[in-house]
C-alpha cells in the first residue's frame, strides 16, 4: 500500500469511524454526533441544491432539518412558550395604551 499525501485523513475518518461503530466512543461523542449527523445532512442537502442535484438535495436537506427538530425538541417547546408570553404581554400593553388615547 502506498501512502500518498490524502491517505493520512482517511486512515483517520477509517479509524474514527470502526470506534463509532463499535460504541468505544459513544460516552464521549456520541451526544455529539446525534446533532452533528443532521447538521451535516443539512449542509450537505443545501450543497447539493446549490450544484445542481435538486432533487436529491432537497429531500436530504429535508430529513436532516426534521431530524435536527427532533433533536432540539427539548430547547424548541420552551423558547415557543417564552416567545407566547412575550406576544401576550405586548399584546396587553398595546390595548392598555390605545384605551388611554380614547
Amino acid at each position: 500500500m502506498r501512502l500518498n499525501k490524502g491517505n493520512g485523513w482517511a486512515i483517520v475518518l477509517i479509524a474514527l469511524g470502526a470506534l463509532l461503530l463499535f460504541g468505544k466512543l459513544t460516552p464521549l461523542l456520541g451526544h455529539l454526533m446525534g446533532y452533528l449527523i443532521p447538521v451535516l445532512m443539512i449542509a450537505l442537502g443545501y450543497y447539493g441544491v446549490k450544484r445542481g442535484n435538486v432533487m436529491l438535495g432537497w429531500i436530504v436537506l429535508i430529513i436532516g432539518i426534521i431530524s435536527l427538530m427532533g433533536k432540539l425538541a427539548w430547547l424548541i417547546g420552551p423558547i415557543i412558550a417564552i416567545g407566547l408570553i412575550i406576544f401576550g404581554i405586548s399584546m396587553l400593553s398595546n390595548n392598555r395604551s390605545r384605551r388611554g388615547r380614547y
